[in-house]
């Protein structure tokens, strides 16, 4: 989760070392630091605290001049966020620096051999060790002692290692977290956990697989394995727009991003819907087409928010397919022992592409002979690299770490995923031109739906301060209740639960009193009576109701004592209308608590670890 960047090459390092942590710092942001070679030595500056507190230190390094350097945005893991903890990390003899994103498993066991050799450390994480073992290894030759130490080491990294005896050298490594290489005009060369923070400089970038080790000098670059043998990797044009990871005028990224909504719906659906046919035609998935049609139960794998959308994909896909789907958190079923027969078929969804459980998890899906699709929004990631199909959203960069625009993308590509898999079985060519043309509207209905961000900013002047909320909803809107929910908890730090309306007698109720507000999804549907039922209860016991409902729907006039209403659309494409209500009422209760909605306390975008 933490930020990696470095540079070789015939500019002076510290501006692009800088402005490339500051587009990583939404993986991290306890503290900053960077290690550069000039004159002949290895100058290492480090700052507990968001980068500007590094940017401030580096103002006496100004007049500094160096073409090469490693730079870390860090999100603690061993050891607490201090300026001792933040990375780069230096050798005991200051010739080696090391910046790591991941964790290396057997640090302590290293870490005891190495003090048995007489090496103090400095700091209480794990990163520190591969500094120190590199320098054990180190005979002048930087790329071999990176090979030997890599050998020694359990767990996931990605690495940026220089040293000051060899200053025409950059070393990159990856095991389980991202690193990109990028190849920049007159022998110059970038790495980065991200292309964000590369894309000013290159858009040639190399996807570094497992257990690849880049070396990069002025002279050209060559990609190893651990044997020290040469291997090949493809060069990647990317189409990457800068403005893309620019907040273009918003306050925040997250505020930017559910705007962009509208239009990261389009993209995701061009040239994905087959309107003449009523179906969808998904390229990443055309190898499998044949496989898809005799699949005869479906896993949906995924974390967080990601999770929420597979949950709405159970219900799309169980209705318009009739095919069994079972939506498991990726983190259990990794360390279970999971129940694939052939037919399964299993679905991981993530936005970067690059998190840890629901990588573990494909891993343990494939081993058992399971056919897996990757759902992300990440190009070149690696869930994209390691599944046997896929889709890709299409969204655009999510630099907001509490995932806005992805949730509704992941949704739409998930049904038109059941769309597809309900032609091949029970749906009809009406019902699926239904279903298409509705598809084709949703852009338009979103944006409608954004023209009620001032009613929604002063719904949440009123609640602001409140220190709980409950959200309810039923049948595909009870998904979105739980991603309200913790949209809520991400970002403005107040504790929220998301429920099925029906469960709310079952235990949440006695939590209902006049401080208790409760969010209801209640679109004018087949339920709606049922869920007009949840809110009398509510209201009886004094709770204040926030209703989230259709323009179509007026019973609800006497009952909530705050209406939000959006467009109308198909029962299975509501959840994509009622999200956007609830991630603008999480951001304003926030913003309005003072919270840095971009960088909410103890979180950061992309866990690729565990």
């Amino acid at each position: 989760m933490c930020g990696i960047v470095g540079y070789i090459g015939s500019k002076n390092v510290l501006p692009i070392l800088l402005d490339g942590l500051k587009k990583l710092e939404y993986r991290g942001y306890d503290s900053a630091g960077v290690s550069f070679v000039s004159n002949n030595s290895l100058q290492t500056v480090k700052a507990a605290g968001k980068i500007v507190a590094l940017e401030k230190k580096l103002k006496d390094f100004a007049d500094e001049q160096s073409s090469l350097g490693i730079g870390h945005t860090r999100w603690a893991t061993h050891g607490a966020p201090t300026e001792n903890n933040a990375h780069p990390h230096v050798s005991a003899d200051g010739k080696i620096a090391v910046v790591h994103n991941g964790i290396i498993e057997n640090y302590a066991s290293l870490k005891a051999k190495l003090q048995q050799n007489g090496v103090e450390f400095k700091s209480d994480t794990d990163t520190e060790v591969v500094a120190h073992l590199i320098s054990h290894f180190y005979q002048g030759d930087l790329k071999s002692a990176v090979i030997q130490a890599i050998g020694k080491l359990e767990g996931a990294f990605g690495f940026g290692i220089i040293c000051k005896d060899e200053p025409d050298v950059l070393i990159g490594a990856r095991r389980g977290s991202p690193l990109v290489f990028g190849i920049g005009d007159n022998g110059e060369y970038y790495l980065a956990s991200d292309v964000a923070a590369i894309v000013n400089h290159t858009h040639k970038i190399v996807y570094l697989d497992d257990n690849d080790i880049v070396v990069a000098h002025h002279g050209g670059y060559e990609i190893l394995n651990l044997q020290s043998q040469t291997v090949q990797r493809d060069v990647q044009k990317i189409d990457f727009d800068e403005d893309a990871v620019a907040k273009c005028g918003f306050d925040h990224y997250m505020l930017k991003e559910i705007f962009e909504q509208p239009e990261a719906l389009r993209n995701t659906m061009r040239g994905r819907l087959n309107i003449a046919d009523g179906n969808a035609k998904l390229a990443g998935l055309e190898a499998n087409i044949r496989e898809l049609r005799d699949i005869n139960r479906i896993i949906i794998t995924a974390c967080g928010t990601s999770y929420y959308a597979g949950m709405v994909g159970e219900y799309v896909i169980e209705d318009l397919a009739g095919v069994p789907v079972e939506v498991e958190y990726a983190s259990e079923f990794r360390y279970r022992n999971p129940i694939i027969k052939p037919g399964t078929l299993v679905l991981a969804i993530s936005q970067s592409g690059e998190t840890a459980d629901t990588l573990a998890a494909m891993k343990e899906a494939h081993q058992k002979g399971a056919t897996v699709l990757g759902i992300c929004n990440g190009i070149g990631s690696s869930i994209a690299r390691n599944s046997d199909g896929g889709v890709y959203l299409h969204a655009g960069p999510e630099i907001g770490v509490a995932s806005t625009k992805a949730f509704s993308g992941q949704v739409l590509v998930l049904t038109m995923i059941a769309l597809l898999l309900g032609r091949q079985r029970r749906v009809s060519f009406e019902h699926g031109m239904e279903i298409a043309n509705a598809i084709t509207e949703i852009p338009e209905l979103v944006e409608e739906t954004l023209k009620l961000n001032s009613a929604i900013r002063t719904i949440a002047e009123k609640y602001k301060d409140a220190k709980n909320f409950l959200y309810l909803g039923r049948h595909y809107n009870y998904p979105v209740a739980m991603e309200g929910a913790l949209k809520l908890k991400e970002i403005s730090y107040i504790h929220a639960e998301g429920y099925p309306a029906a469960e709310m007698k079952h235990g949440p109720i006695a939590l209902i009193d006049e401080n208790m507000p409760v969010v209801v999804i209640a679109p004018k549907d087949a339920l709606f009576d049922k869920i007009i039922s949840n809110i009398r209860e509510i209201k009886a016991r004094g709770g204040k109701v926030i209703a989230v409902t259709t323009q179509d729907c007026s019973p609800l006039d006497e009952f909530a004592d705050d209406l939000i209403r959006v467009p109308t659309t198909l029962p299975m494409l509501m959840p994509i209308l009622t999200c956007v209500p609830l991630q603008l009422l999480a951001y304003h209760v926030a913003t309005l608590r003072g919270n840095n909605v971009d960088q909410p306390r103890n979180l950061a975008k992309s866990v690729t670890v565990e």
